[in-house]
């Protein structure tokens, strides 16, 4: 607890120093900026009808376990001795004490900070290599990024090489298998959406794979909760459901959404005949989906702080779908000129809500 706490002290104190040098389209483990503001930067350098057609989709290898400590030491602005012995404490694993020659700490809070810092730097590095006309964009969340360019070419030869020169005094080198260059008419799967141009619309979805997880997930937890109440099993559905809509409801979800629900109601409606198969499908529909009224919801009438109400499964095509607004990239929390803009930004995030 003392390392964890030493940890956030130091990184409370390193976090607006990583500020001043982070890249413009730097988006994860940031202050005021997720992964919303990532899409939003993808869909405004490849929505127009002129932009870049190329995207090399990146990932580093193994970021967090193979940053080069004598790096960090050479460039982080902190107590040099302090931050070696971070580096150099080893983990414990299934009692053993396993040492650590590279990397950032394990699970440490200032963990993302260190690779923030490591990686800051590599937008200017690939802007560098292009010239007017390349359309040459980065964006970055975390090890995750995307560049665009105007050919195959300009990627391969150019953005590529300048990628690993920028990432081998780091200790840091790409996944071949994860750095894959994609016209974005076949489109490409950036922090768990698809990102594809049909003919000159750009459509940001729910990517396939995770909607699959999804289903996956709920039809787990139906199937294993044939002895919970309803009201049980609403309880740990609503969350999943809600922070699952939430968390996509920026882009083209819409259609997705109401497949998701006709699923659940599916699996639901298979979890009351399990329940009991020898009633009819009028008293189960009475029992299980009328509770709400004439909707059809799954629902049950409970009781609260001695009032009656009505738990219903939370659909998520009610979720609204809403462009969202993207951080200003020069905006820094910690620059007192951008205070009341970072303010009126938690504000309408709140009212969103």
């Amino acid at each position: 607890m003392h390392d964890r706490a030493m940890h956030a002290l130091h990184a409370l104190s390193l976090a607006p120093i990583a500020e001043v040098l982070a890249d413009r389209n730097s988006y994860g483990f940031r202050e005021g900026r997720r992964c919303a503001d990532a899409l939003e930067q993808c869909f405004i350098v490849l929505s127009q009808k002129s932009c870049a057609p190329w995207v090399q989709e990146g990932d580093i290898r193994a970021c967090f376990d193979e940053i080069s400590h004598s790096w960090l030491l050479q460039n982080v602005p902190r107590d040099k001795q302090l931050l070696a012995k971070w580096l150099q404490a080893g983990y414990w694993e299934k009692g053993q004490l396993f040492p650590t020659s590279k990397g950032t700490p394990q699970g440490g809070l200032i963990s993302p900070l260190l690779a923030n810092l490591a990686l800051d730097g590599m937008e200017q590095g690939v802007e560098a290599v292009g010239r007017r006309g390349d359309k040459i964009h980065f964006v970055r969340y975390a090890d995750d990024f995307i560049v665009t360019g105007a050919n195959r070419q300009l990627l391969e030869q150019k953005v590529k090489p300048a990628l690993t020169a920028f990432l081998q005094p780091r200790g840091l080198e790409l996944s071949e298998q994860k750095t894959v260059i994609t016209h974005i008419q076949e489109g490409f799967n950036f922090l768990g959406h698809t990102v594809r141009k049909y003919g000159d619309q750009l459509r940001i979805t729910p990517a396939k794979s995770k909607v699959k997880i999804l289903r996956q997930k709920i039809s787990q937890k139906i199937q294993s909760a044939l002895g919970l109440s309803q009201e049980a099993l609403l309880r740990q559905l609503n969350p999943r459901l809600r922070g699952w809509a939430n968390y996509y409801r920026n882009g083209a979800a819409k259609g997705t959404f109401e497949a998701v629900d006709h699923y659940v109601f599916h699996k639901l409606r298979r979890w009351a005949a399990r329940r009991h198969p020898k009633k009819s499908q009028a008293w189960k529909k009475r029992k299980y989906f009328s509770a709400a009224g004439e909707t059809g919801d799954f629902s049950v009438q409970i009781q609260r702080r001695g009032k009656s109400g009505v738990l219903k499964l939370y659909r998520l095509a009610s979720t609204r779908i809403e462009r969202h607004i993207k951080v200003q990239g020069q905006a820094q929390p910690y620059d007192p000129q951008y205070t009341q803009y970072f303010e009126q930004r938690r504000c309408f995030a709140w009212r969103v809500r």
